[in-house]
Order: structure tokens, then sequence, then C-alpha cells
């Protein structure tokens, strides 16, 4: 539901009443991963998405009803062999779909009122719902805020709402829903109703919001601008630091976030990075490569790449091992940076650049699908044990 955050918060904000469904868990190949949510207002306008067209329709009638009883609902879709024009998903995956009316005067209303309002803002937040247990706790709303974040992307912070059974089901629902706040996760818990392993058994739906991811572009030439847009496409902060103010300059990189005129090595010593960073070095020269890469191997970013030819490859890692830079960390690099798509553009090259990057995020192979026998998604979340049928 976050990933809707800015429209849902204006409907918060103009009073409309609304229905969400949101995806819980699915199974096999799902176009749509947990969290991803379709909203329709009371007046049939509709926003956001579930299934990328397979299922929208029987989503939206959900919804409709759901707004006009009051019940939340979880549904199950899946492939049927048996009748081709049945409802259901034609990549043969299996969805289940968790749909919540938010009206005014409805008790989950504030809690997520104050998530959409938290996501919208690019302020760090997790909600955690209850998709499946006693019928007088499902679609209840616990959130989880921050009030400010560290440098390993940890964060501090308190929570608001809750579900109003045993107490120690609020605090480990919290608990647990701040891990997966750190992680940047969303996905589902089993807990019992006490908060414990004791009473009935509960699942828990838990979205994080967290801000954009960094990329970092070090280097402020041609191939750079192409990489931006697409650093910003795949919804990344992005930061363009380079030594030389004739080159680093908002006119030439008109669509990043940040432009910093500073050596490379002195900018990474000061600026904020976490797990989810990436580097990406474009400079391709040894005064600004060797004591930026010396560095930035030693950080806990996700990904660092440099860019450069074979030849240039093998002589800064020379000079990389020659300032002190052991063998483990030089196999964190990523160099001549990308993957082997024969890009010859700047564009070509910041996209063989992407993929490099989406599939050291993702765990893929970078190997053509077709012919293939390797998953298409790589971070499936497994279904609940058992089917689960409609709530209310």
């Amino acid at each position: 539901m976050l990933d809707i955050a800015e429209e849902l918060n204006r409907w918060v904000e103009q009073g409309r009443d609304f229905a969400v469904a949101t995806v819980v868990a699915v199974g096999g190949s799902a176009p749509r991963r947990p969290g991803a949510a379709l909203a329709v207002d009371a007046d049939g306008t509709a926003i956001g998405s579930v299934s990328g067209g397979c299922v929208e329709s029987a989503v939206y009638t959900l919804c409709q009803q759901a707004l006009e009883d009051g019940e939340s609902v979880l549904e199950r879709f899946g492939y049927s062999d048996d009748d081709a024009f049945a409802v259901g998903l034609t990549c043969g995956g299996i969805i289940d779909i968790l749909i919540t009316p938010v009206r005014v005067g409805d008790p989950v209303r504030p809690v997520i009122a104050a998530a959409v309002e938290a996501a919208a803002d690019g302020r760090a937040a997790a909600l955690a719902r209850i998709v499946t247990g006693p019928a007088d706790l499902v679609g209840r709303a616990l959130l989880v805020h921050t009030d400010r974040s560290h440098h390993d992307g940890s964060c501090d912070g308190g929570h608001e709402g809750g579900f109003g059974a045993h107490p120690g089901l609020d605090r480990t629902v919290a608990a647990e829903a701040t891990a997966f706040l750190d992680a940047g996760r969303t996905g589902t818990l089993e807990i019992g109703e006490q908060g414990s392993r004791c009473g009935a058994p509960l699942t828990v739906l838990v979205e994080s919001s967290v801000p954009a991811p960094r990329m970092i572009v070090f280097g402020a030439i041609d191939f750079a601008s192409a990489l931006v847009r697409v650093g910003k496409f795949l919804d990344y902060h992005v930061t363009v630091c380079d030594a030389r103010p004739v080159f680093a300059t908002r006119a030439r990189f008109p669509e990043a976030d940040e432009v910093i005129v500073d050596w490379p090595h002195r900018y990474l010593e000061r600026t904020e990075v976490d797990a989810r960073t990436v580097l990406c070095v474009l400079t391709h020269d040894a005064k600004f490569d060797v004591p930026l890469l010396r560095l930035a191997l030693r950080l806990p970013v996700a990904y660092v790449g440099a860019m450069g030819s074979r030849r240039t490859h093998l002589d800064r890692n020379a000079r990389l091992r020659e300032v002190g830079v052991t063998e483990l960390e030089l196999a964190r690099l990523r160099s001549p940076i990308g993957l082997d798509l024969g890009a010859r553009t700047p564009e070509e090259t910041a996209l063989s650049i992407a993929a490099e990057i989406v599939a050291n995020r993702r765990g893929g192979s970078g190997i053509p699908l077709t012919g293939a026998h390797t998953p298409i998604h790589h971070d499936a979340t497994s279904m609940p044990a058992g089917r689960i049928g409609s709530v209310a």
C-alpha cells in the first residue's frame, strides 16, 4: 500500500473514503510483489495495481464491496486450467490479496493515514496489519515510525495504533516491524495472539517504506549524464561528484538530486552511505580512482563499480594493491563496470551498468532468460502454509 502513498495521502487530506487491496503473499511467477496495492474510492476512482491486469477487475469489485459493508477480506487468486475465462493469473502464479476499507470514522484510518503521510514525505515507516487470525483482530494496524536514522541505516522511533489484544502483541509486532524496517523489507510473519508462541496464530503483513537508496556517480562525464537518468528511473537518489567545477554543474546534470564539487574520496569520507548505496566510478583517472576505491571497497555498500578498459582495470588493481587494498576487498569491485551488452553509446553503457546493479541487487545471473532454467524472479516471498480463505 505504501507504494501508492502519495495518491492515498491526497485522498486522506480530501476526506475521501476508500478501500485498499494489498498483495500479502505470492507463489510462483506472480507479477507483483507483497506490498503492491490497488485502491478504489467511493466515486469509483482507482489507483495502483496488484497484478498488472490479470485480476484487477475482480479486486476492484471487492474493494467496492468492502466500502459498502465495512469488512476486510482476504482472497486468493490462482491459475485455473478448467475455465480459460476464470479470474486468475495467466502467468500461473498464486497471489493473496487483503482488501481493507478505510472510511472516515473507521478505527484503522488514523493509523493508515499516518503511514501514507510518512511514506509520501519520504520518512521511514513500517505498517503492520493482521491478515489472518481472530475476526476481531483482522485488519487492525500498527505503525512503526522513525525519529532519526543512523549511518548504518538503522533507525530510532516509536509506534502508534495497535491491535487492542494482549499487550505483549503490540510490543512484539513493533519490534519485528522495526527489524523489517531496518532491512527495508516487506513480508509476513507468524506470531501468537499474545505476542509469543502462545494463543491463536496470527499472520501479520509488514510493509516497509524507506527513503530512496543512494546512487553516487563519480566523474562528471557524458556517460554520467546518461547514468543519472537511468538511476532516477530506477528510483535512486542520485548524486554526481567531480573535483572539476567546470564539468560538475547543475546545467549539465539537471536530473541529478545533487551535484557536488569536491575530490571524490573527500566527499565519500563525509557523506552518509548504507547497505543499499551504489557507487559508480566513471573517472578512470588514477589520481581520483585509487584514493576513492581504497575507501569505497571498505564501506558496507551494495555495489562498487569502476569504468575503464581491461588494461586500465589491471593497472588500477595493481595501484590499489600498492596502497594496501586486499584481494578480498578487490573481489568486491565490479570492473570493467556493467554487463556485456555490446554497449557503445552513453545511454547503452548506462543501461549496461544499471543491469548489473539490478542483477547484483536481486541475485540475477545476467544471462538471457531464453533457454535458461533459472527463476525469473529471485526474491519471491513464499506463500503461507495452507490455503487462505476469506475473513471478515
